[in-house]
C-alpha cells in the first residue's frame, strides 16, 4: 500500500472510530433519555444509533483488512473489502428497519402516558450532533475518496432524520395531549 493510500486508510478509520464513540454515548442519553421520558420513538432511535454502531464497526473492519498488502491470494491488495462492506452496511440497515418496525407495531398496540417535554430537547441536540457528525464524516469520505465512509455518513444522516421523526411524534402527542399519546409510537415506526 502506497504512503498516500495507508494515510487515507488511516484518516477513515480515525473518522470510524469516531462517528462509533459518539453513537455509542447517544445510544446511552437516547435509550435513557426514552426509557424516562416515556417515548418509544426515542427507545426506537436509541436501537437505530446501536445499528449504526454495529454498522460503522463492519466498516472499520473492513478497512482493517483493506489496509493489508498484497499476497499470493491476492496480488493486488486487499483494497475491494471496502466497496464490499458498503453494501454490507447498507443490508444491515434494511434487516435493522425491519426489526425497529416490528417492535414499534407492538407498542402501537400497547397503551402508554405521554412522553415526556424534555424528551423534545434531547432530540433537538441529537439532531444537531448527528447532522454535523454527517457532514464531517460526507468531507472525510470524499477527499479520500472512500465509498464506505460517505456510506457511513449516510448512515449518520438517517438517524439525525430519523430523530427528526422522532421529535415530530413526540411533539404531536404532547400538542394534542390525552388519546394521542400513540403518536410517539408511530414515530417509532418511521425512525
Amino acid at each position: 500500500m502506497t504512503r498516500p493510500a495507508r494515510s487515507a486508510s488511516s484518516e477513515a478509520i480515525r473518522t470510524t472510530q469516531l462517528g462509533i464513540l459518539i453513537s455509542i454515548a447517544l445510544i446511552f442519553v437516547k435509550g435513557i433519555a426514552g426509557h424516562l421520558g416515556q417515548s418509544y420513538a426515542l427507545i426506537a432511535d436509541a436501537t437505530e444509533s446501536g445499528a449504526d454502531v454495529i454498522s460503522s464497526g463492519m466498516l472499520w473492519l473492513a478497512l482493517k483488512y483493506a489496509q493489508r498488502p498484497p499476497d499470493k491470494g491476492h496480488p493486488y491488495g486487499h483494497g475491494k473489502a471496502e466497496p464490499i462492506a458498503s453494501v454490507l452496511i447498507g443490508l444491515f440497515l434494511l434487516v435493522a428497519a425491519g426489526f425497529i418496525a416490528s417492535n414499534a407495531v407492538d407498542f402501537i398496540r400497547t397503551p402508554h402516558e405521554l412522553p415526556k417535554q424534555y424528551t423534545l430537547y434531547i432530540l433537538l441536540i441529537v439532531v444537531l450532533i448527528k447532522e454535523l457528525l454527517f457532514r464531517y464524516v460526507f468531507a472525510v469520505g470524499k477527499r479520500i475518496n472512500s465509498s464506505a465512509v460517505k456510506a457511513d455518513a449516510y448512515h449518520h444522516r438517517s438517524d439525525a432524520i430519523t430523530s427528526i421523526a422522532a421529535f415530530i411524534g413526540i411533539a404531536i402527542a404532547l400538542c394534542l395531549g390525552k388519546g394521542y399519546e400513540g403518536a410517539d409510537d408511530w414515530a417509532a415506526l418511521l425512525a
